[in-house]
């Protein structure tokens, strides 16, 4: 009874088009589940993410779960995560990478969990990393620790998605800064992000964490743009 006055109150819409979901269903409808442009990157053993990087930062290995498309379901998927306050979205893909990582030995050897975290203003008035879940989830399956107090953003910038591409690029001199580097000194890490696009982020990123000694670092994203 309690469920039914919930769903009446408050009815439960796929983050996907945003239709009424039945009892069954959570997240999102059948037809948006079937439909997701899932990459399978990870399991066709695809360096697809890998080649973003060449010639630019090391990376032992990278992934990303879904292909992100201009008002795709993925787009709505994000949106819903980052601006509607769904940090559920993050927990779902979260269980969803990380169980399928967790069967893959190149990713068994991650010790800590990175989040590419966001600038302390920014968080403040999200209210929270849209990243964290999604980064705690698949520690959790991997047997890895979750670590967000070792590399820090240091300059608040506009979101990147609906930026166009040599705009993007030319912003990529995010500064981010390292801290307590003894947490992950002699560490592989994952560091995990919602969305690649020119992977400029991820660069700045990986070029802060290789400061600390004898660290290797992976890539795992919720998205990767086309």
């Amino acid at each position: 009874m309690i469920k039914n006055l919930l769903n009446l109150f408050f009815p439960k819409v796929c983050f996907g088009c945003s239709l009424l979901l039945s009892d069954n269903e959570d997240y999102l409808c059948t037809k948006c589940r079937h439909d997701l442009p899932v990459t399978n990157f990870h399991l066709n053993n695809d360096n697809t993410v890998e080649k973003v990087f060449y010639g630019r930062v090391k990376i032992e290995h990278a992934t990303a779960l879904l292909n992100f498309e201009k008002k795709g379901i993925v787009q709505h998927l994000l949106h819903n995560l980052k601006y509607k306050g769904h940090e559920d979205i993050g927990m779902f893909l979260g269980k969803w990478l990380g169980y399928e990582l967790s069967n893959i030995p190149d990713y068994n050897t991650v010790d800590v969990v990175i989040p590419v975290p966001l600038h302390k203003k920014k968080q403040r008035k999200r209210g929270y990393n849209q990243v964290a879940k999604f980064g705690l989830e698949i520690a959790t399956a991997l047997n890895a620790d979750y670590i967000d107090n070792v590399l820090i953003k240091t300059t608040n910038t506009k979101t990147q998605v609906f930026k166009k591409r040599i705009a993007r690029w030319n912003s990529g001199n995010e500064v981010f800064t390292i801290e307590n580097n003894s947490l992950i000194e002699g560490k592989h890490i994952l560091l995990v992000d919602d969305i690649i696009t020119t992977g400029a982020t991820i660069e700045a990123c990986v070029n802060i964490l290789t400061k600390a000694k004898n660290v290797k670092i992976s890539v795992a994203s919720m998205a990767i743009a086309s």
